[in-house]
């Protein structure tokens, strides 16, 4: 049987992503009133900067189970990360047990958070991979868009990797939707059409958010 992440580790990783985004720099939310209250919910985040995930975390409404690259599963951040409700996932293979785990964190009504890009890029949306369609068509969550901006804007002073303490960072939720197209097909055709109408919306909310925040 596989293990699901602990939704109270989950709670525990957005406490602390509260105090330390919130201590670091100066984020900026809107439309988190957006996010359903209750049931499954998959965030499609953008992905520019290692901080984006955890910036996500600690400004989101919900406590939030990122699948994470492996490589980052190392010693005691591995620990760190497996505690607080993170799934590891190895993006060379199908892998199985992360897929598992993700759909069972859907089936318990959780949140998934995803950087559909499948790595650190431009963070634009530009090429997604087809992951985050079979979770949404598989479990019908409703797909909830999550643009970070600023998190690349200039380096830190102090560290070069970071963005400048106290510097704002906007995170802009989105109107969730749906992938499927009502049918529950998963064909790889069901799959692909599901993944181009997953980037026209993930697109026009990242101008969007662009728009509200003048970035």
């Amino acid at each position: 049987m596989t293990e699901i992440p602990s939704a109270r580790g989950a709670e525990v990783g957005r406490r602390i992503g509260v105090g330390l985004m919130y201590g670091l720099w100066k984020p900026r939310v809107l439309g988190s009133w957006r996010v359903p209250a209750t049931g499954p919910v998959i965030y499609a985040v953008n992905h520019a900067h290692n901080i984006d995930g955890p910036m996500v975390m600690g400004v989101a409404p919900r406590p939030t189970h990122f699948l994470i690259k492996k490589e980052a599963f190392v010693g005691q951040l591995g620990r760190f990360l497996t505690g607080i409700g993170q799934l590891k996932v190895d993006r060379h293979s199908t892998d199985r047990t992360a897929i598992a785990r993700a759909l069972g964190v859907l089936e318990n009504g959780g949140v998934l958070g995803i950087f559909p890009e499948g790595t650190r890029g431009e963070g634009d949306f530009a090429s997604l991979r087809a992951g985050l369609a079979y979770f949404a068509v598989r479990s019908g969550a409703p797909i909830v868009p999550v643009a970070v901006l600023g998190s690349t804007d200039r380096p830190g002073r102090l560290i070069k990797a970071l963005p400048p303490l106290r510097s704002r960072v906007d995170v802009v939720f989105g109107d969730p939707f749906d992938a499927g197209d009502g049918s529950g097909r998963r064909t790889r055709k069901a799959l692909d059409e599901a993944t181009e109408r997953i980037q026209k919306q993930l697109t026009a909310h990242l101008e969007n958010a662009r728009r509200l925040t003048g970035r």
